[in-house]
């Protein structure tokens, strides 16, 4: 099978071909249709975090696809069956984090495109529990980016407060910032988009923003603070200044959710400001199986729009270049249906 391969930080991805992987107990083999390109790809192949992938690894957790295989104990899903691989490849299932709820804090978590190989290949292998259905009228074009961008800021609106009646900013109107968007509103909230491309802030325009701030040319914090201030903040944009720019932009009392990972990121707050205001400062990584189910019913009953490019697999590093240039106008998806 063909797949796109790390085998070096500095390097390139290798297109090359490699066996076609038989599952084990709990796994399926899933032939991918769609995967999609995350900003976190990108930072796996280039070993940008502290704790780093293995290589030779294959990057991709935004996978959509058709089950061909199934291991003995497999009872979640069937052969047949068009599931997504999404980051959270496996948990222990047994902790308080998972049991409570929050698997994806689980500390023997495995993820995919990191610590397992993940979705830029022809087939990809899956713990059949971890895998989640996508349903049926649900284009795997569409499917892949909201695996992952989609799940990931579903989750950051949930954490967040929002609500109808509440102010809501979104900062960075790309990939994942585009959904963030729509799951305010369908919150009820009011809603802020803040960008740096005439590209990106004619999007939220077009999806239905209620404020638009270019922050080449205004200062973000001074325009909200003019509307009351935001009640919640989603720091999607790859940026330490954009985390400050949406910290002063809080009303009293209002929620900070960091949810970009810019290598070497970092956040100073002003500890009087903190505790005197009430603010809240708060990570959220991805969601849970349940979170991506909800994404997905949502998208069926056509309440979201996936703004999306589709490229081939054998462009993958043209496809890196061009994310880390900003020049892509939301999600970039690999269709290995041909």
């Amino acid at each position: 099978m063909k797949a796109a391969v790390v085998h070096d930080f500095t390097a390139p991805l290798v297109i090359e071909d490699r066996p076609l992987p038989e599952p084990g107990p709990h796994q399926v083999r899933v032939r991918i249709e769609a995967s999609g390109l995350c900003h976190t790809d990108i930072h796996a192949a280039h070993g940008d975090w502290p704790v780093q992938p293995s290589p030779p690894f294959v990057p991709g957790h935004e996978g959509v696809g058709i089950v061909e295989a199934a291991g003995d104990l497999v009872r979640h899903v069937r052969v047949g069956e068009r599931v997504a691989i999404p980051w959270l490849a496996d948990a222990c299932g047994r902790c308080d984090q998972c049991v409570s709820g929050w698997e994806t804090l689980c500390l023997r978590q495995h993820n995919s495109g990191y610590s397992v190989d993940g979705a830029y290949a022809q087939y990809a292998l899956a713990h059949g529990d971890y895998v989640v259905p996508v349903p049926d009228g649900i284009d795997p074009m569409d499917a892949a980016p909201l695996s992952c961008a989609g799940v990931t800021t579903y989750k950051a609106l949930k954490v967040s407060g929002a609500r109808p009646g509440t102010r809501v900013l979104i900062s960075g109107i790309g990939g994942l910032g585009h959904l963030a968007l729509q799951y305010a509103r369908i919150c009820g909230a009011e809603t802020i988009a803040v960008d740096v491309t005439d590209d990106k802030l004619a999007l939220a325009r077009d999806l239905g923003a209620d404020h638009v701030i270019d922050a080449r040319t205004q200062d973000v914090a001074t325009e909200v603070q003019a509307l009351g201030g935001a009640h919640a903040a989603i720091a999607l944009a790859v940026s330490n200044t954009s985390f400050q720019a949406a910290y002063g932009a809080l009303r009293r009392g209002g929620t900070l959710v960091l949810v970009a990972l810019p290598a070497g990121g970092k956040l100073e707050l002003p500890v009087f400001e903190t505790v005197l205001n009430g603010t809240k400062v708060i990570g959220s990584i991805v969601g849970t199986r349940e979170d991506l189910a909800e994404v997905f019913r949502l998208h069926a009953l056509g309440r979201t729009r996936v703004i999306r490019e589709t490229r081939r697999l054998e462009d993958v590093n043209a496809c890196f270049d061009e994310v880390l240039s900003g020049k892509v106008s939301a999600r970039l998806v690999f269709d290995l249906r041909g």
